[in-house]
């Protein structure tokens, strides 16, 4: 890893904390730092992508100032608040790489029975929400990122898993079988270590 690449940030999902990224953080060892691993509490679900993303960048302002460029990663629900905070609150503007991890990028067919009230941030990964349609009406803040996305074709929490991907980037299948399992288990681990690590 060159030493000119910037600080990593990793976004956790639903009902995960920065633990989440033990894994991968033993995995990259001292090859990327600093890492940042912000919490970024979701009240069960209740608190809309929106408010989560402006959350996220206020910890990256505080950790690394207001211009210092950054990579980010953001595994399911944290995908989608890490793009949210690149295209609709200045992320692009600081962001070199954005890898997306088995996120709901297209939504989730588990996010359909939830309501809005009290569940909006469940509700914001619904197929078609106002959100998900803000984001695909105008990509030129993420083309201006070099884009990833990592998924699973077996997914059972993003559902299609398949079309857990980005609208821009390559897109490449994880092996494994469960969600939760993505950022622990080494042989999903390891493509997403060698991207992390790439040049």
């Amino acid at each position: 890893m060159s030493e000119a690449a910037p600080p990593l940030v990793l976004v956790h999902g639903l009902f995960d904390t920065p633990g989440l990224f033990r894994g991968l953080q033993r995995s990259l060892g001292d090859r990327r730092q600093p890492v940042l691993i912000p919490y970024l509490p979701h009240a069960l679900g209740a608190t809309p992508l929106q408010t989560l993303a402006q959350r996220l960048g206020t910890h990256i302002e505080r950790a690394f100032g207001p211009e210092q460029p950054v990579d980010v990663l953001g595994f399911s629900m944290g995908g989608l608040i890490a793009r949210t905070w690149i295209q609709l609150h200045g992320g692009a503007e600081r962001t070199r790489r954005f890898t997306s991890v088995a996120s709901p990028q297209s939504g989730s067919l588990v996010a359909l029975p939830w309501p809005r009230f009290p569940l909006a941030g469940i509700a914001d990964m619904k197929p078609g929400s106002e959100l998900l349609r803000r984001l695909d009406a105008d990509l030129t803040p993420l083309q201006r990122v070099e884009c990833c996305s990592f998924y699973c074709p077996t997914d059972l929490m993003v559902i299609p898993g398949w079309k857990a991907v980005l609208p821009v980037g390559p897109r490449l299948p994880l092996p494994g079988l469960l969600h939760s399992r993505l950022m622990a288990d080494p042989v999903s681990l390891q493509p997403i270590v060698s991207e992390l690590l790439r040049p």
